[in-house]
């Protein structure tokens, strides 16, 4: 059974104890505080044993000659914080154990090497659906609901419609929020001049719409009969295919001109049959005109997310390269799995629409599939265990912070007295605790 309660996954110390910074930076020495959440969790002793434990060098009962911990002697401080500072190493976790005579408390930090140093976790969706086209919700109840649950950024991905995407924007243009709104569309190339494609490509990001641009079907024919001689159309193809790839091809490298990230959508994605044959998905990734690809995609059942993460990790094998991400394809944003489904961590320097794209085409991204009570992490094997570390060790407290925001974003929409004052003065909360959290 598929449950939101995500708090069911965080670490019970998280709770008791504050840690921070959480993310610290390799070969830097860091000030580390650990203060108790509430008198129960105490530092009632006059001192400590601490001890440092990095991951990735085993245990010293195992490895005895390697440098594999450090022990000091902790006192706390005249407000009950534990301070003490370290240079961390490598791009690993590290445990912090503090121990009396009887108890012994373990903590955690992360320390990440240079390259993501200034970037910051945000999680997001690419990809889902309101009442405009075949979702439940308008638009800005569905940002809404989805603050609630924790996410920084999201697009509205209506079929073959941009603006509700706007329209979630314009309603809370005049309220201070760190919800990230960025304009989206999902979009059907046409397969031929009378047929609409199963192959679905979300537009995230972009200044204007590409489904506007193929209303006539006439002009949008002629317009792909012209780019085929533009672009490379692989032998295998004949006739209508021939059409079909072209049509792909240019709305992956219209969303790119409009300043937009385009995704490929589950392409394993089952009604009746596979929708897409696989000779046209594998094509589409040999020749890449797409930015990122939705490894993870909404769906519960078996088939579609496991061949698409085998097929992304075979071409890792293979030399191949790309972005990836994981999105609800949700249509109902409220008791719904839907809803929860699957998500896309991002790291980015800042939580806004360019950081965002320019940090997913860098391959700055994993894909966390959450339909079962332990979340399943898709992407780089340091982004995997850094996204581990930050599901149990980071978001608790972010998501105290985004309910918040997202119920005062919903009163707001709904009109409701005391909605605005309330996003005033809640606003900067978020950034706040990024700069409280992680050492740079």
């Amino acid at each position: 059974m598929h449950t939101n309660n995500l708090q069911l996954r965080y670490a019970n110390e998280v709770h008791n104890y504050d840690v921070y910074p959480k993310v610290v930076q390799a070969g830097k020495t860091s000030a580390i505080t650990i203060a108790p959440r509430g008198h129960h969790a105490a530092f009632t002793h006059e001192s400590y044993r601490l001890s440092i434990h990095p991951w990735d060098e085993g245990s010293r009962w195992q490895y005895p000659d390697y440098d594999n911990d450090f022990m000091f002697e902790a006192t706390p401080d005249a407000d009950g914080c534990i301070r003490f500072s370290f240079e961390f190493f490598g791009c690993q976790q590290f445990y912090i154990r503090l121990a009396d005579d009887k108890n012994r408390l373990q903590l955690s930090v992360f320390c990440v090497e240079d390259d993501l140093v200034g970037r910051y976790p945000l999680r997001g969706d690419l990809h889902l659906h309101t009442n405009y086209s075949d979702g439940r919700q308008a638009p800005a109840i569905v940002a809404a609901n989805y603050r609630k649950t924790g996410y920084d950024f999201l697009a509205i991905t209506d079929h073959h419609r941009y603006a509700p995407s706007l329209e979630a924007i314009e309603v809370y243009k005049d309220v201070p929020i760190e919800l990230c709104l960025v304009p989206g569309e999902e979009v059907h190339p046409p397969q031929d001049e009378t047929h609409k494609s199963d192959l679905h490509i979300i537009h995230f990001g972009g200044a204007y719409s590409i489904n506007d641009m193929m209303e006539d079907a006439d002009e949008h024919y002629a317009r792909v009969e012209a780019y085929m001689d533009e672009i490379e159309i692989p032998a295998c193809f004949v006739g209508s295919e021939r059409y079909y790839f072209a049509s792909c091809h240019w709305a992956f490298s219209e969303i790119r001109r409009a300043g937009g990230l385009g995704v490929f959508c589950h392409p394993y994605w089952i009604s009746d049959v596979l929708q897409i044959p696989p000779r046209l998905t594998n094509k589409l990734m040999e020749h890449l005109p797409f930015d990122a690809f939705e490894v993870l995609g909404g769906e519960s059942y078996e088939e579609q997310n496991n061949f698409q993460t085998v097929q992304y990790y075979e071409h890792r094998a293979q030399g191949l390269r790309y972005g990836i991400v994981g999105s609800t394809d949700s249509h109902n944003s409220i008791n719904s799995r839907d809803s929860h489904v699957c998500h896309t961590l991002v790291f980015a320097p800042q939580n806004e629409r360019e950081s965002i794209i320019n940090a997913i085409r860098e391959c700055y991204s994993v894909a966390v599939d959450t339909q079962d009570e332990m979340p399943r992490i898709v992407g780089d094997l340091r982004l995997v265990r850094y996204g581990c570390f930050l599901l149990k060790e980071f978001f608790p407290p972010h998501d105290e912070l985004c309910f918040e925001e997202g119920r005062a974003m919903h009163d707001y929409a709904c009109g409701v007295p005391g909605a605005k004052e309330t996003l005033e003065f809640i606003s900067g909360r978020m950034q706040a605790q990024r700069e409280k959290y992680f050492g740079w």
